[in-house]
């Protein structure tokens, strides 16, 4: 190949794809991240596509992204600004400029630049790097629709057909960019056309000629050399919160030797997790797609009350509508997990973009006094871990358990290493006893105050159950108005004493430090960053981050006083501080609230710390 020109050597690279929703840039960041994770980097990403289903094409709002963040230490964002910026048509450089780093390469697709499509974007005149102020960037018009047409001239595909392959071309430029190999993605390209000879044939060439098109145009354009990382040896799969998700409730029903049973209702974002578990019939699941979401959680509720560790998944309107159901099993005390995938609302609101504003609702949103357990995912990986000990919670303390995630996690992806499941907890179940003639159906565990677990069928153990409250003895129907008070107060200590098996909320950063920064949940990766980094600037600061909502860890208060500013960081309008100032009132609290369908930049984040720092 010869000598490169211009190699730029980096510790990190964020790349972000950009073009219509049609124009395969979600599969494109996806190969990408495959590769750079294949070659030992570590890496976050970050998919940003359109709320409609077919959002108008060349317009700004039917803009697709997908950024990735790789380098050569670990990588905790998908990164606020971009080095590199593959834009497939105006829209996308509209879209996207703001988010590139000064002295950023931008690769443009320059065919789709015309007139129509200027107009399409917004843009006033026929020049839009003189009218984005992009002088300073380096700008690579590239012709990647006409150079796709003539890669694929003799190939005897229709016109469409060549055009959906001009997505290959951009990231065979980007595999030169960044020095990538070709290998797994022609790999892929091979499985996924298996059965059109001609269609594999045309990406694998389109996919060449775009990598040997950079080294045409090398003196023009510089690449990017990256180290792999310094990880732990082990067996890696890139993976995405929602099927981490998916892959810790199976380990959860695996250490519990419970079977598994999914009832749910599709929606955006947390559909994926139905498609991965329905694809797991040889591990046991039993998987229900409902008509909606009420049939979705009472399918769940009868399957667990049969002796199943049941699951149903949903996002913030699919919770609403589960909220009855939900009281159903908090007053039967049957063990339920409900994973909701929040994004941004009111309503409909934006399906397919991040937010934390569903808080309340999972803490309140029954009526009556519903308490159930509340757990946070942080992290595209550790929604692995946490929907196991929601599994573990749920099961152990004969309770229902929300697990929150977002958006932001449910599509990021990050390495993971494969867990030695001979490592993690035991789940004990905790069946009635068969041999006990005085088995009352709530008598309760001293420790836990759970009840036992009564499987229909199983002899001496009949008992009535259902939506009325319940004789605490007996278990038989009770209006009696102290027995109703007992059973809500127990209902409330059971959920409390959880904090007893839960651990204790870890400080990182300084002991002394002068700002305490407060989060939750999938705001972890930007606010550890901006802490890492003011800490290496010398400010004083930590960060307290809680992924046990209710209950929250027992040492949280002695944490929480022992600083004198704290701020709360969340993607809502403040619902987690107003929690916190329910629960330590004689604490006070500053917010930093962001309610705009993405996560946090760091950059954000550290100017206002600085600006509490010196205040």
């Amino acid at each position: 190949m010869g000598k490169r020109s211009k190699v730029i050597e980096r510790e990190e690279v964020v790349v972000r794809f950009s073009g219509d929703s049609g124009d395969g840039m979600q599969l494109t960041g996806t190969l990408f991240s495959y590769t750079s994770a294949i070659f030992g980097n570590d890496i976050s990403t970050f998919p940003d596509y359109p709320s409609e289903i077919r959002a108008p094409q060349g317009t700004v709002g039917g803009v697709s992204g997908f950024q990735v963040h790789f380098g050569h230490s670990e990588v905790f964002t998908p990164g606020d600004y971009c080095d590199v910026l593959v834009a497939m048509n105006p829209a996308a450089l509209k879209a996207n400029a703001k988010w590139m780093k000064p002295g950023g390469s931008i690769i443009m697709d320059v065919d789709s630049f015309d007139e129509k499509n200027l107009r399409k974007a917004g843009y006033e005149t026929n020049d839009p790097i003189v009218e984005d102020k992009l002088g300073d960037y380096n700008i690579v018009k590239a012709p990647i629709t006409t150079l796709t047409k003539a890669s694929l001239k003799d190939m005897g595909l229709d016109n469409k057909s060549i055009l959906r392959s001009k997505n290959m071309y951009a990231l065979g430029l980007v595999y030169w960019v960044f020095d990538r190999p070709l290998t797994h993605t022609q790999e892929y390209i091979k499985k996924k056309f298996a059965k059109n000879q001609l269609i594999v044939d045309a990406n694998l060439k389109v996919l060449d000629d775009g990598y040997n098109y950079g080294n045409i145009i090398q003196a023009s354009t510089p690449s990017y050399h990256i180290n792999p990382a310094d990880i732990k040896k082990g067996i890696y799969r890139n993976l995405s919160g929602n099927v981490a998700v998916a892959w810790g409730f199976l380990a959860a029903a695996e250490k519990s030797g419970l079977a598994l049973f999914l009832g749910s209702y599709p929606i955006t974002p947390a559909t994926e997790i139905l498609q991965e578990l329905s694809a797991r019939k040889d591990l046991g699941v039993k998987v229900f797609q409902a008509e909606d979401e009420i049939a979705g959680i009472c399918t769940a509720i009868g399957a667990s009350f049969a002796g199943n560790l049941a699951i149903t998944t949903t996002s913030g309107p699919g919770l609403a509508l589960k909220g009855e159901a939900i009281g159903l099993a908090v007053i039967t005390e049957i063990p339920l997990v409900v994973v909701n995938v929040q994004r941004g609302g009111p309503s409909t609101g934006l399906p397919t973009k991040t937010e934390q504003s569903d808080l309340m609702q999972a803490l309140y949103g029954r009526n009556g006094e519903s308490p159930v357990v509340v757990i946070a995912a942080s992290s595209p990986t550790n929604c692995f871990d946490y929907a196991f000990y929601a599994a573990k919670v749920a099961v152990e303390h004969m309770t229902p358990v929300i697990l929150l995630t977002d958006g932001f996690l449910a599509n990021g992806t990050q390495p993971w290493l494969l867990p030695n499941l001979e490592e993690w907890p035991a789940i004990n179940v905790p069946y009635a006893p068969t041999d006990n003639a005085d088995w009352k159906p709530y008598a309760r565990d001293a420790e836990k105050l759970a009840r036992t677990w009564a499987v229909p069928g199983t002899p001496g153990l009949q008992h009535r159950i259902g939506g009325l409250e319940k004789d605490e003895q007996t278990g038989a129907v009770s209006h009696d108005s102290m027995n109703h008070q007992r059973m809500v107060d127990l209902r409330e200590e059971k959920v409390q004493r959880v904090a007893n098996f839960i651990p204790e909320l870890e400080l990182l950063g300084d002991d002394d430090a002068d700002l305490l920064i407060v989060g939750w949940g999938g705001t972890y990766g930007h606010l550890y960053t901006a802490v890492d980094e003011l800490h290496n600037e010398g400010h004083k600061v930590a960060l307290a981050h809680f992924n046990y909502i209710k209950p929250l860890p027992k040492n949280s208060y002695d944490m929480l006083k022992r600083y004198k500013k704290r701020v709360v960081c969340e993607l809502n309008n403040g619902q987690f501080a107003d929690y916190l100032k329910m629960n330590f009132p004689d604490l006070e609290y500053q917010c930093f609230n962001k309610v705009q369908g993405l996560p946090f930049t760091v950059v954000e984040l550290k100017e206002h710390f600085k600006t509490l720092l010196e205040e």
